[in-house]
Formats: structure tokens, sequence, C-alpha cells
């Protein structure tokens, strides 16, 4: 049976990430299975996923734009086929019928959940964005967007537009890391098991998890430029995409009141 994330959920009523499934990596050595290569590699988003987001502000601020083409789906989910009642991403009819959005220039696909199962015909996972594909091997080569940030900062620089950005300095990862898993739990994540949380107990939790995360990034960012020193770093891009979706979506479709984004900090 097609899954989504709305079917992630633990016998409390919490809201249960799965971990992703293809978890390939790009490598700038030549002789590996999925060599760095302009051309070769495409990402296919959502502009309404942050997941998705976060790689392609990769791909635009690392300048990989000629190496790595993208393609958008529609930014809400209707029925991937007429055979079941399953709800996810899915391609336009034409580049006229939504804007930003585009129809599959590689494979043909109608959905997201197609290019899954070009993939894998035995995938019984969720159909989710961002998908990295292989125009070469017709195949995922991730859909993990924490692992495809760091092949796009580091694996790509040969080819890319702006090499000398470094979004995950040596002096800094531990930091970045540590960090990182805060931001994904409270934030990133947290605003999911707030929107998805089946029962009161989990939501209260999350929703309370949420506020303090957001609270110490205001504390941080009150004394300093960037969330992890005196650098833009992969934790940044990682926590913007999700706030810059505070109070225009998360607000309203996780009913998390009215503390917005904009109002952090003030008394």
């Amino acid at each position: 049976m097609a899954r989504s994330a709305l079917d992630e959920m633990s016998a409390s009523g919490a809201f249960a990430r799965t971990a992703s499934t293809f978890r390939n990596f790009i490598s700038q050595d030549p002789s590996s299975e999925f060599p760095a290569e302009a051309g070769r590699y495409h990402l296919y988003v959502s502009y309404a996923c942050p997941w998705a987001s976060r790689c392609l502000a990769y791909l635009k601020i690392k300048g990989l734009e000629k190496a790595i083409s993208f393609t958008s789906v529609k930014p809400i989910w209707e029925r991937t086929k007429q055979s079941d009642e399953h709800m996810g991403w899915v391609f336009p009819a034409s580049d006229t019928e939504q804007q930003g959005a585009e129809p599959d220039p590689l494979n043909g696909a109608k959905s997201i959940r197609e290019l899954y199962e070009l993939a894998s015909t035995n995938y019984t996972g969720k159909y989710t964005v961002p998908v990295l594909w292989d125009k070469k091997l017709k195949t995922i080569v991730s859909n993990e967007s924490a692992e495809i940030i760091r092949m796009f900062n580091s694996e790509f620089n040969d080819i890319a537009g702006n090499p000398d950005l470094e979004l995950y300095p040596p002096h800094l990862q531990a930091k970045i890391d540590e960090t990182n898993e805060w931001i994904y739990d409270g934030i990133n994540n947290g605003v999911y098991k707030c929107g998805f949380a089946r029962k009161q107990g989990p939501y209260d939790e999350a929703v309370t998890k949420l506020y303090e995360a957001l609270d110490k990034c205001e504390d941080i960012l009150g004394k300093q430029r960037y969330i992890c020193g005196d650098t833009l770093s992969e934790t940044d891009i990682r926590l913007f995409v999700t706030l810059i979706r505070f109070d225009e979506v998360w607000i309203s479709v996780s009913q998390l009141g009215t503390k917005s984004c904009h109002r952090l900090g003030q008394s």
C-alpha cells in the first residue's frame, strides 16, 4: 500500500518520521558509482517543501545551475494514481498549468511516485522530495536532503560556479553537527510533530520543544550574525527554510496559536 508522511504515527499518537531509503553518495572520485559529472544529475523538488528547498538553495548558492538541472512539482498534493487513494507530489500536464512547476522532462512521469517505482519495483516507502536522479543509470541517487546538501557543498567544486563557498568548514563541523541535531528535533521536524500529532500529549510536548528551540535561536542570533559562529553554514540554510514558512504556513497548519516568528524576542 502506498504511504505518505501522514501514515508515520507511533502508538502514542506522535509523528515518527522514518529514515530516507536512497542513501547513495556522489563523489569527486571518477571511479565511483556516482561520480560528480556536469549534466548527469537532476534534482526534483517542490517549492512548498522545506527539505527540498534546502537542496535547491544549495544548488543556487554554490553555482551549480549549469551542472545540475532541476524540476519542481505542483505545490499541493493530488492523487498519484487512479488505482488507489494515495495523495502525493504530482507534475503538471503542461508548462502553463501551474506557475513554477513543470512536466517531468526526463521520464515523462506523472508523479514523484512514478520515479520511485522506476528506481525500484519493490519500493514500499514514502514518495518524498527531494529526489536526486541519475540520468545515466536512470535511478535515484538520494532522497535524503541532509546528505544531498553535503554532496552539493563539496563534491562538485571542480564544476561549481562558487566553489570557494564552504558551508561545512572543518573548524565548525562539530558545532554544526551539534546545532543541527537540536534544530532538526525541535524546529525542522518539530513543526511536523506539531501538525501531524493525533493526540494532545504528543502535540503539547512538540509545541513546547518547538518554542524552546526558537527561543534558543533567538538568543544565539541576538549575539552573533550566524547560528554557528562568524560565517554562514549549512545550519543557517537548514534553519532558514523552515523559518521562512513559519508565519505563513506552520502557524495555521500546525495550530500553533499567535506566537509568530516576527514576534519572537518581543515582550
